[in-house]
């Protein structure tokens, strides 16, 4: 059974916005579940983008601090990630993840042209 399935991913030129969209059962957050955006460009090591606690706290990396959102839609039942000012190096496969459970889905791709 497919638990996460990412959308909304495309291409931009620098500067850019886009809002990837996550959905399925395993976003449906219990009061421990971490949920969280990944990220791995080509030929690179997958690293962390963002998480959202069930609370509502959020952390970023260091590399997207001030430019990506990372925020759950309690009406559609997803998790979403907003990100501005893209840049280049922000090309990637993004992808989300319950970490309690190690759901993930297929990823995305996110294209930053200059």
């Amino acid at each position: 059974q497919v638990q996460l399935v990412e959308s909304g991913g495309g291409s931009v030129e620098t500067g850019g916005s886009l809002t990837l969209s996550c959905t399925g059962p395993g976003v449906t957050a219990g009061e421990g579940d971490i949920l969280m955006w990944h990220r791995q460009a080509l030929g690179q090591r997958r690293e962390w983008v963002a998480r959202i606690r069930a609370d509502g706290t959020t952390v970023y990396s260091e590399a997207v601090k001030g430019r990506f959102t990372i925020f759950k839609d309690g009406a559609k039942n997803s998790l979403n990630l907003r990100m501005d000012n893209l840049q280049v190096e922000d090309t990637a496969v993004y992808f989300c993840n319950n970490l309690l459970w190690d759901y993930w889905g297929q990823g995305i791709q996110v294209t930053v042209s200059s």
